[in-house]
């Protein structure tokens, strides 16, 4: 008889900001199928998910993926259910109006990796800083590159567990790395940079590490970038329009619900979205061809494909939740008759 390790991840009540959770099931003689994965239940009380007198919640398998680091181990992406198998109010997965997979979509997850004993990111002196950016940015080099054997391990992890990870760089400030995931279907895509979180967070536990995803981890009055997760996305209407025309009434359709969408966007934003550092003021709203200081980036590689492509929305923040910024995202393009 074989015994398999099923690491069942999922997403407590805390907000704005959620935690991932995560315990091992050991089942016998498992196929690895998802379909094969039961529901399980936790105490919902411990997560902010559940009062004690009521504490059961339910967690629905949705993706599996092969477990790298474990022997005999697998990692189920869960959906939080009520006890009576009703979506609960924090599983932002099960409000994603995509049953088709019609919208694509590439996170770009940045983050800071933090010494645990020092508690400041990797490169930096107790009781000074580093040199000033410019030369951290896809940098080679001790004197500039820090954390490279951690992020290395972590995407070998995350192509072992066979996840659709796209790259890796380190980013403007020392410490700071990003990754980038891609998804055919907004559901998968939110999956995907959540195993991948998981697989960054438990990783930093060997190395004295820990993952900073605060937008702005320095303080908001400090001339350090912070750290965003820009949404790359499309939909067959983007993909294959050819329409500068409908392009243009797409972006318009984000400017009306401006507010909607930062409230989506993670907690803590407004500390980034200053208009300095590669962003957009979070009081405004703007869309622009290859640039960087817009809310949406129209990428220069779609107008020269005939306007056939996706669309950047750079306003979301490292600690956004993919889910909601991804069902956000498809109400509006949707709104826009697209």
């Amino acid at each position: 008889m074989s015994k398999s390790k099923l690491e069942y991840i999922w997403l407590d009540g805390y907000f704005p900001t959620q935690n991932m959770r995560s315990k091992t099931k050991v089942e016998d003689n498992f196929s690895g199928k998802l379909e094969d994965c039961p529901i399980w239940s936790f105490d919902g009380s411990s997560t902010r998910q559940a009062e004690g007198g009521s504490s059961d919640c339910l967690l629905k398998p949705v993706a599996i993926y092969p477990d790298p680091a474990r022997r005999d181990g697998y990692l189920v992406m869960t959906e939080v259910l009520n006890a009576d198998g009703t979506p609960h109010i924090s599983n932002g997965r099960a409000t994603i109006e995509d049953e088709d997979n019609d919208f694509w979509f590439g996170f770009e997850q940045e983050y800071f990796i933090m010494d645990r004993k020092t508690q400041l990111p990797l490169g930096f002196p107790i009781g000074g800083y580093p040199a000033p950016q410019g030369l951290y940015y896809c940098s080679v080099g001790g004197k500039n590159t820090h954390g490279r054997d951690f992020v290395e391990e972590h995407a070998n992890l995350c192509i072992d567990a066979g996840l659709n990870f796209e790259g890796i760089n380190q980013e403007v400030a020392s410490g700071q790395w990003e990754f980038q995931l891609f998804a055919k279907g907004a559901k998968k895509a939110g999956d995907e940079i959540w195993v991948a979180r998981y697989l960054l967070d438990r990783l930093t536990e060997k190395y004295g590490y820990y993952i900073e995803y605060h937008p702005k981890p320095l303080g908001k009055d400090m001339d350090w970038n912070g750290s965003g997760m820009h949404a790359n996305f499309s939909n067959t209407t983007l993909r294959t329009c050819g329409s500068q025309e409908v392009y243009e009434k797409i972006c318009e359709a984000f400017r009306p619900v401006v507010k909607e969408h930062i409230a989506v966007y993670g907690e803590f934003n407004d500390q980034r979205l200053t208009g300095d550092h590669e962003t957009a003021s979070i009081n405004d709203f703007s869309y622009g061809i290859s640039d960087r200081g817009a809310s949406i980036r129209i990428p220069i590689i779609t107008v020269e494909k005939g306007w056939k492509g996706w669309l950047e929305d750079r306003r979301p923040a490292s600690n956004g939740d993919p889910y909601k910024i991804a069902g956000r995202i498809i109400k509006t393009v949707k709104s826009a008759g697209y």
